[in-house]
């Protein structure tokens, strides 16, 4: 059992995974145990040989808000990256099967980052996607400003990621 997602076969012949993210008082915030139980899923759904595809979802109002600023606020930069804290966000990159995020609410920072891993992203009525670290004074730290350039074109990935503004 885990602590921050839940996890669950679904379709009509159980061959979907879904990986809902299950902290919505924290808007879903991506925690290092969070991410961690997101790559154990992924191990765990791609070494079953009926899983086609993963669905990868945030509860209530939020996909994922961002990485845990609280969690991150004792480290510097150095420590975060030599520290290996992005190890388990790239394991979405990596996934052998399709990964989907389903996106209805708030993507954010490192939650936006999280659904650019993904291979498809669907997004609901009320999504909302930003990368609001330049408010906090730093980059999209995940891989964020790479990915957005590709996946929306330089120009809106450049006033994205620079302004602050959602989509």
């Amino acid at each position: 059992a885990f602590e921050f997602i839940k996890t669950e076969l679904v379709g009509e012949k159980k061959n979907v995974a879904l990986i809902t993210l299950n902290r919505p008082k924290a808007l879903n915030a991506l925690c290092n145990g969070l991410m961690s139980e997101v790559s154990q899923a992924l191990d765990q759904f791609e070494a079953d040989s009926t899983v086609g595809a993963i669905v990868i979802t945030g509860s209530e109002k939020a996909f994922a808000a961002g990485a845990d600023i609280k969690e991150m606020q004792p480290n510097t930069y150095a420590k975060c990256i030599m520290g290996n804290f992005l190890n388990n966000w790239t394991r979405v990159a990596q996934a052998q099967k399709p990964v989907i995020a389903a996106v209805n609410g708030y993507a954010l920072g490192g939650g936006c980052e999280f659904a650019m891993m993904c291979d498809i992203i669907y997004a609901g009525d009320k999504a909302k996607f930003g990368q609001p670290e330049i408010a906090l004074g730093t980059i999209p730290g995940a891989g964020g400003s790479q990915r957005t350039t590709r996946v929306m074109g330089k120009s809106k990935a450049m006033e994205m990621c620079l302004t602050g503004n959602m989509i």
